[in-house]
């Protein structure tokens, strides 16, 4: 890969890797979890990145990437990622530590969201990231008035779980 690429690819990554904190916040059960994932989403980001062609914004395609492989790698239950050999070029990229201090509903969310199965997951992920529907539809692979629907019914599905458990 070129100098020039790499070097583009850092800086995309860097002004959107919150994107990938916010997916490992939803699918990481802790902290070793989170870097983890983490780190294997920078390398299919990495590996897959040759092939992004601009057709559509960097932040969408890593959505999809990211949330490709955190739904792949934990709907097979794996406490562990495994990882493949990482390129020394990607040590340039600056990892901030992702605020672990979050208020007490945000935590109830949290908790409720991780009950929802991984599409759930990542629809109300890009919900909560003011994502508009047809964003969200191109991502996920569905359509737009599915993605409507489908998020009307978690909505519904996040309220009567977040009343019984008193987080409301």
């Amino acid at each position: 890969m070129s100098k020039t690429l790499e070097i583009d690819f850092i800086n995309l990554l860097e002004e959107n890797q919150n994107i990938l904190h916010k997916i490992c916040k939803l699918y990481a059960e802790d902290l070793e979890a989170h870097k983890d994932l983490f780190q294997e989403m920078v390398i299919q980001l990495w590996h897959s990145y040759p092939k992004f062609k601009g057709e559509s914004k960097f932040s969408t395609w890593a959505y999809r990437v990211s949330l490709n492989t955190a739904i792949s790698l934990y709907r097979a239950k794996k406490r562990r990622v495994s990882t493949i050999e990482w390129d020394n070029s990607l040590q340039n990229i600056r990892y901030e530590e992702y605020n672990d201090e979050q208020e007490e509903k945000l935590r109830f969310l949290y908790a409720a969201v991780r009950q929802l199965n991984d599409i759930e997951k990542a629809l109300v992920y890009m919900y909560l990231e003011d994502k508009d529907y047809g964003e969200i539809a191109e991502t996920l692979g569905i359509s737009e008035v599915n993605a409507r629907v489908k998020m009307n019914r978690i909505k519904t599905k996040l309220k009567n779980m977040l009343t019984q458990q008193g987080g409301i």
